[in-house]
C-alpha cells in the first residue's frame, strides 16, 4: 500500500452491520416495487454511510462494507451462467446453515459479465480518501451452496472452473487502482478436503496480481454460528505456502485461543489478528482490546501485526459494529501510545 499508515494499523475484515432502512428497501426491491434509479441510489447511500461510520470511528483501512451484496458471496450467483436456483432444504424454524437458497449446476460455470466488484470498488475509491480495502470471495468459497452433479464431481473441480475468472476480477481490480485485496475463504476450515491442492489453486488465482494480498479464513459467522471445527492446527502451517503478505483469522471468539502457534509457525507474514469479537453482542472497551493486542504482540511483531475484528460485521446490528470499532481502535492507540510512547 502506498499510504503511510501507523504502527498497528486497524482494519475491518469486509462486511459491515446493515442500516435498518436498507433491510426494508431490500424487501422492496425482491417485490419488485424499486426501479433502477431506485435501487442504485439506495445502495449507494448505505455504502457511502458504511465507510462513513468506519472513518467516524477511526478505522485507518476501511471497506465499502458490502453492502450491495447478499451476503459476502451470496448475490454473486446471479451473475454465474450454468446455474439455477433451488429453493432451501428447510425454511422452517431458526436460520441457518440449512436455510440458505442453494444453486443447481446445469452446465459449465462461467462469468461472462465479470463478478462486477471493480464496479464496487470505483465506487468506493470515489468517495473516501482513506486506504481501502477490497474483498472478494475465493473459488473454493463459492461452490459453497452448489449442488454438483455429473458436470463436476466435487467441489474443487468446481472450484478449478471459477478460479480463471476470479483471478481475472483480481487483475481488473489493480488496473482499476486497488492496492489491497483480501481474498475470503472460509472453506478452508469449513470443508472437507485436500488442502495441498486448495493452496496451489490459490496461489493460482493471485497470479500476475500486483497487490497486497490478504486471505482471510474463519470459522463460519453465519447468524453469528461457526461452521468448522475451530482450531487452527488443521490448515497451519501448511497454509503458509499460499502466496500472501497477511493473512486475516479470528481470535477474539475464542478467547484468544491459538494466538500462540503463531509464533510455532515461525512465518514472516503480517498477520491481520482479530481481536473483536463479532458473534458477541458484549461490546468490548478499549481496555479490552488493549489487553488482547498486548496478548497478541507477546507472539507477533509489532510493525507486522493488523488489529481487526474476528469477521465481518454482517450478522451484527450497525449500532453494536460502530460501537465496537470504536473500541477497536481505542484500544489500539492505547497500546502504540505505550509502544511509541507518542500521542496521536
Amino acid at each position: 500500500m502506498n499510504t503511510k499508515l501507523p504502527l498497528l494499523p486497524t482494519s475491518v475484515v469486509g462486511s459491515y452491520g446493515s442500516p435498518s432502512w436498507l433491510l426494508t428497501a431490500l424487501g422492496e426491491i425482491e417485490a419488485g416495487r424499486y426501479g433502477e434509479t431506485d435501487r442504485s441510489e439506495t445502495f449507494d447511500d448505505a455504502v457511502r454511510l458504511a465507510m462513513l461510520d468506519q472513518e467516524r470511528a477511526g478505522v485507518d483501512i476501511i471497506s465499502d462494507g458490502e453492502l450491495r451484496r447478499s451476503g459476502f458471496f451470496h448475490g454473486f450467483y446471479p451473475r454465474f451462467a450454468g446455474l439455477d436456483p433451488l429453493p432451501p432444504r428447510r425454511r422452517v424454524g431458526l436460520p441457518s446453515y440449512d436455510t440458505q437458497e442453494r444453486w443447481r449446476v446445469r452446465e459449465r460455470l462461467g462469468v461472462p459479465r465479470g463478478l462486477g466488484i471493480v464496479e464496487e470498488f470505483t465506487f468506493a475509491r470515489a468517495h473516501t480518501s482513506k486506504p481501502l480495502k477490497v474483498a472478494c470471495p475465493g473459488p473454493l468459497t463459492f461452490t459453497i451452496l452448489l449442488e454438483l452433479n455429473d458436470v463436476y464431481p466435487h467441489h474443487f473441480a468446481a472450484a478449478e472452473e471459477i478460479a480463471p475468472a476470479v483471478n481475472a476480477e483480481l487483475r481488473a481490480l489493480v488496473a482499476a487502482g486497488a492496492d489491497f485485496i483480501q481474498i475470503d475463504e472460509p472453506s478452508f476450515v469449513t470443508m472437507p478436503g485436500e488442502l495441498t491442492e486448495w493452496v496451489r489453486l490459490f496461489n493460482r488465482v493471485v497470479e500476475g496480481v500486483q497487490a497486497k494480498i490478504a486471505l482471510h479464513v474463519c470459522f463460519g459467522n453465519l447468524g453469528s454460528r461457526p461452521r468448522g471445527k475451530r482450531t487452527w492446527r488443521r490448515i497451519f502451517p501448511a497454509l503458509l505456502e499460499a502466496r500472501v503478505d497477511q493473512f486475516v483469522l479470528e481470535f477474539a471468539n475464542r478467547e484468544m485461543s491459538e494466538i500462540e502457534l503463531w509464533k510455532e509457525w515461525g512465518s514472516d507474514k503480517e498477520l491481520g489478528a482479530g481481536l473483536v469479537d463479532v458473534k458477541s453482542c458484549y461490546i468490548e472497551r478499549p481496555e479490552d482490546v488493549a489487553e488482547r493486542i498486548r496478548q497478541a504482540l507477546r507472539y507477533v511483531a509489532p510493525e507486522k501485526l493488523t488489529v481487526n475484528p474476528d469477521c465481518g460485521f454482517l450478522a451484527m446490528p450497525r449500532w453494536i459494529a460502530y460501537r465496537k470499532l470504536v473500541a477497536m481502535v481505542q484500544g489500539t492507540r492505547l497500546v502504540r501510545r505505550e509502544l511509541t510512547g507518542r500521542e496521536e
